[in-house]
């Protein structure tokens, strides 16, 4: 049976063991996806608490993790989504991703609009890569790619 978690902590503190089994163990985001057969994007995504794991790929992650059945049971539950509180990101990794939306979300906004009419990009219908490539003038550039499912606005 599938079951909504509604309480974030558990899921937050899970996060906080997964990780920490993952750096003791030497383990990459690919080679936990790998065991899940899933994607990296959604299996960090998972581990870190914003999705919920089909029981096959909860049972491998907790098994390679070596977590409990109780984690196992908690990798299955749908989360109570959002990895952010509400104030401006301090990370500066994330920080910059807040700041391509400070500049681009309403260039993105109107982009979207203008080619698919009034909706929104499904963040569930959604797939995420990141790619390392060179830069043709020296040094590396990260290619993100979001690409979600459009879903138009229905009058009723």
């Amino acid at each position: 049976m599938v079951h909504a978690q509604f309480d974030p902590t558990a899921r937050q503190a899970l996060a906080v063991a997964a990780v920490d089994a993952k750096d003791r163990k030497d383990l990459t985001w690919q080679q936990i996806a790998d065991a899940a057969g899933l994607s990296v994007a959604f299996v960090t995504a998972a581990v870190l608490g914003q999705h919920a794991l089909p029981a096959p790929a909860a049972k491998a992650v907790a098994e390679l993790l070596g977590l409990d059945e109780d984690a196992e049971r908690l990798l299955r539950a749908i989360p109570t989504r959002g990895s952010l509180d509400g104030a401006v990101p301090t990370d500066p990794t994330i920080y910059r991703f807040y700041e391509m939306l400070q500049v681009y979300g309403t260039t993105l906004k109107a982009l979207v609009h203008e080619q698919f009419g009034d909706g929104i990009i499904s963040a569930i219908n959604f797939r995420l890569d990141v790619k390392k490539v060179a830069d043709p003038e020296g040094g590396e550039r990260a290619v993100i790619t979001l690409d979600g499912k459009y879903l138009p606005t229905k009058p009723f």
